[in-house]
């Protein structure tokens, strides 16, 4: 395999993973928009905590666990923010 062919693979695999990130995301619109917030808020933050849970168990760096933090908390404020009551 030539570095040519390497980086076609690479950058087909790369186009397909962004494909599947952007069918799980209108999989979740259509998801939350067809539930109440009460439904999806309590799983949204499982995942959260989940994703927090697995990023402590794991041997990441302070700054990557902070990276996290502060990315579950723009989401809960975002949450907040729209009303949807969800903790």
């Amino acid at each position: 395999m030539t570095d040519s062919n390497a980086r076609e693979h690479l950058e087909t695999k790369h186009e397909r993973n962004r494909e599947q990130r952007i069918e799980g995301i209108k999989r979740w619109v259509e998801y939350i928009e067809s539930e109440s917030p009460e439904t999806w808020g309590p799983q949204q933050n499982a995942v959260v905590n989940d994703q927090l849970d697995a990023a402590q168990s794991v041997q990441t760096s302070a700054s990557h666990q902070q990276y996290v933090k502060d990315v579950a908390a723009e989401i809960m404020e975002v949450s907040h923010e729209s009303g949807d009551g969800s903790e």
